[in-house]
C-alpha cells in the first residue's frame, strides 16, 4: 500500500516537473516570434523619422538598404558598352594643359541682349581670358559691345521645354569646343547678370576640377513622376534625376556630352511634354541623369546661376529697377547652401552645403532673372563696385589712381571693417567696398 503511494506521488512530481519544462520552451518560442515579427514590420515599412531609423541601425533609414540582397547586375547592350568605353577614356585622359586658358561665355537668347552693357563692363581688360558665344533662337540681335559683335553661332529654333533647348546647349558647346583654349564653359540666358568681378568668377572656375550641374532626386510628380519606362534599359528610374538647365562645365564633361548620342536620344524620345500623359522637360532632366550616371563625383549638385523659386509659382522671381539694391546683391552673394524641394506631399527641402575644393563658400556667380528696366540700376552698383574693387587690390603705390574719395574708406573697411558713410553718394560706394571684401576674403583664403 505503502509502494502504491509513493508511486503515485513520484507520478505526480513527474508530470508538474513535465509541465513546468514544457511551459519554458513555449514562452520562448513566443517571445522569439514577436521579435521577429516586429523585426520583419520594421523591415517592409521602415521607419521615416530619422530619430527612430538610429533605433535600428547606427546608419539611418539608410541603414535597412544594407539587409537587402545585391542586385544583380544587368547585362549591358552593344550600344550602352560602346557608349561607356568612350565616355570613360575621355574622362580618365589627363586634360589638355593650355597655356592661355579661358572661360567660354555661351549666350542662350532669344534675339536681344538687354544686359550687354553690363557684360561689356565685365569683361573690359580680362581680354585673352574669355570667349563669347551666342546663339540667338529667333532675331540677330544688333550688338554694340566688340565682345559681342559677330559671335552668333549658326542657331535655330528653341521651343521651350522641348529637346530644341537642349539642342541649342549643344550647339554652343561644339561652337566653343572647336577652341582647345576654351577649357570651362558657363550657359546663360536673356536676364542673366554676374554678380562678382571677372577675376573673382575665373579663379572660382578655373582652380577646381569639378562641373557645376545642378541635380537632385525629386521623388514627386515634377521630377522622378516625369519618368517614362520607355527609356529603359539605359536610363532607369532610380537614376533618374532634376537640375536647372544653366550649368558650368570643365571641358572634359563638355567633351563627353557632345560625344554621346545614345542617352540624349532617350530623352529626346521619350521626355517631352505630353509624353504618356506627362510633361517631361529634357533640359531638366538630361544633364543631371546622365552626370549622376557616369561622373557622380565630378558635378557639384548645384547651379552657381542664382535663381528664386521661393514664390511657388510655376516661373521663378523677377527682378525689376525697384528691386535692385545693394542688399539684394550682396544676399545672393553671401548664400553658401543650395536648397531644394521636393514636390511630393512632403515637401522635402534638402540642403546641401556649396563646397568649393572642400571649403563652404558662396554659391553663385550669377543670378537670375532680371528684367531690362533694372540695366541703369545694375550698371551704377556694379560699376562702383569694380572701380572699388580695382582700387582695394592695386598696389599701394597705385592708389593715387583711385578716385580722392574712395581712398579713406578702403583704409577704414582694411582696418576696421566698419562702415563710415557721409553722403548717399559715399555710402553706395562703402557697401559696394565691403561687398568687395567678400571677394578678397575669399581669394586670400
Amino acid at each position: 500500500m505503502k509502494s502504491a503511494k509513493l508511486w503515485h506521488l513520484n507520478m505526480k512530481d513527474m508530470h508538474r516537473n513535465y509541465r513546468s519544462h514544457a511551459k519554458k520552451p513555449t514562452w520562448i518560442i513566443v517571445l522569439v516570434s514577436l521579435v521577429s515579427l516586429f523585426l520583419i514590420c520594421a523591415f517592409i515599412y521602415p521607419p521615416h523619422n530619422s530619430s527612430a531609423c538610429y533605433v535600428f541601425s547606427s546608419n539611418g533609414c539608410n541603414g535597412f538598404s544594407h539587409w537587402l540582397p545585391p542586385a544583380p547586375t544587368r547585362e549591358f547592350t552593344d550600344e550602352e558598352i560602346a557608349a561607356r568605353v568612350v565616355m570613360n577614356d575621355i574622362l580618365n585622359t589627363p586634360p589638355f594643359q593650355s597655356k592661355t586658358p579661358k572661360i567660354a561665355f555661351l549666350f542662350l537668347i532669344p534675339g536681344k541682349l538687354p544686359f550687354e552693357k553690363l557684360w561689356d563692363m565685365f569683361f573690359h581688360g580680362h581680354e585673352g581670358r574669355f570667349s563669347v558665344y551666342v546663339h540667338a533662337s529667333k532675331d540677330k540681335p544688333v550688338h554694340f559691345s566688340r565682345y559681342f559683335i559677330n559671335r552668333e553661332i549658326r542657331s535655330d529654333k528653341v521651343v521651350w521645354g522641348k529637346i530644341s533647348m537642349v539642342d541649342a546647349e549643344r550647339r554652343l558647346l561644339a561652337n566653343a569646343l572647336k577652341d582647345p583654349d576654351n577649357q570651362h564653359f558657363v550657359l546663360l540666358s536673356d536676364s542673366c547678370i554676374p554678380l562678382h568681378d571677372f577675376d573673382y568668377v575665373f579663379n572660382y572656375l578655373m582652380y577646381t576640377n569639378i562641373s557645376f550641374v545642378d541635380c537632385f532626386e525629386d521623388p514627386g510628380p515634377h521630377g522622378s513622376g516625369r519618368y517614362s519606362e520607355h527609356m529603359l534599359p539605359e536610363v532607369e528610374k532610380n537614376d533618374f534625376r532634376k537640375g536647372a538647365q544653366w550649368f558650368t562645365m570643365k571641358r572634359q564633361h563638355a567633351v563627353v556630352a557632345m560625344a554621346d548620342n545614345l542617352y540624349y536620344s532617350k530623352f529626346r524620345d521619350y521626355c517631352k511634354p505630353g509624353m504618356d500623359g506627362r510633361n517631361c522637360y529634357s533640359d531638366e532632366h538630361y544633364l543631371p541623369t546622365f552626370f549622376h550616371m557616369h561622373d557622380p563625383d565630378g558635378i557639384s549638385y548645384w547651379s552657381v546661376t542664382h535663381v528664386d523659386w521661393s514664390e511657388g509659382k510655376w516661373h521663378p522671381k523677377s527682378y525689376g529697377a525697384r528691386d535692385i539694391s545693394y542688399q539684394l546683391l550682396k544676399n545672393i552673394s553671401a548664400i553658401d547652401e543650395s536648397v531644394h524641394v521636393t514636390s511630393d506631399e512632403r515637401k522635402e527641402i534638402q540642403v546641401r552645403p556649396c563646397l568649393w575644393n572642400g571649403r563652404q563658400r558662396p554659391c553663385y556667380l550669377f543670378a537670375r532673372k532680371f528684367l531690362p528696366e533694372s540695366l541703369d540700376n545694375l550698371m551704377q552698383l556694379f560699376s562702383n563696385y569694380t572701380m572699388i574693387l580695382r582700387c582695394c587690390k592695386a598696389p599701394h603705390h597705385r592708389r593715387t589712381e583711385c578716385p580722392f574719395n574712395v581712398l579713406p574708406f578702403i583704409l577704414i573697411a582694411r582696418a576696421t571693417g566698419i562702415a563710415v558713410t557721409v553722403t548717399f553718394e559715399f555710402k553706395l560706394q562703402v557697401e559696394m567696398l565691403l561687398l568687395a571684401s567678400l571677394d578678397l576674403g575669399m581669394a586670400e583664403k
